[in-house]
């Protein structure tokens, strides 16, 4: 595949990543830490806020492999 088309499909996925990840998070934390301290809302926007990392890395050196 041309790495012009990898880049630009690994863009549009990021984004929509990203914009899908922030729904399905907040609208979680909505619905379960309502009563839960401040030190467990904390907790959970400190780990919710990295774990997107991790599928981005994937498609991140998915988009940046060379050619064969």
């Amino acid at each position: 595949m041309n790495p012009r088309y990898k880049k630009l499909i690994a863009t549009v996925v990021l984004v929509l990543l990203v914009a899908i990840y922030a729904i399905v998070s907040t609208a979680l934390a909505v619905s379960q830490l309502a009563d839960k301290s401040p030190w467990v809302h904390l907790l959970y926007y400190l780990v919710g806020g990295v774990l997107w990392v991790v599928p981005a890395m994937f498609l991140i050196r998915w988009a940046e492999r060379k050619p064969r």
